[in-house]
């Protein structure tokens, strides 16, 4: 799994890691709203030869036994789909999400955020 942080060539960290757009705090049972990107500053390519497959989200909840839950995955296909999804949830504790894209060409990669919940 790479992240933005082992890949030293930027050019191809801003275009293949999953940047999350996620309050940093939520209400405990409440829904919010979750958007991740692939190539927000930088679009990554989205053709048949080299596009992202598919975006998973898990959510890592503290204390929690068994980490992390799987939250959701979606499936794409080259040139119709672009890499950006949005759904809602909601949590229960505070924890942290993580949202894995699969590159075609460049594997896997793996960027996370903390969420407060209060």
């Amino acid at each position: 799994m790479k992240t933005n942080q082992v890949q030293n060539d930027t050019s191809k960290t801003e275009k293949h890691t999953p940047y999350i757009d996620v309050p940093s705090e939520v209400k405990v049972n409440e829904p919010f709203q979750v958007t991740v990107q692939v190539g927000k500053d930088i679009p990554h390519p989205n053709l048949v030869e080299h596009h992202i497959k598919w975006i998973q989200v898990f959510f890592e909840e503290e204390g929690r036994a068994f980490n992390p839950i799987h939250v959701a995955t979606f499936d794409m296909g080259p040139t119709y789909a672009e890499p950006k999804v949005s759904f809602t949830m909601k949590v229960q504790k505070p924890g942290k999400l993580i949202a894995l894209a699969y590159c075609n060409v460049h594997g896997l990669w793996e960027n996370a955020v903390e969420i407060k919940a209060i």
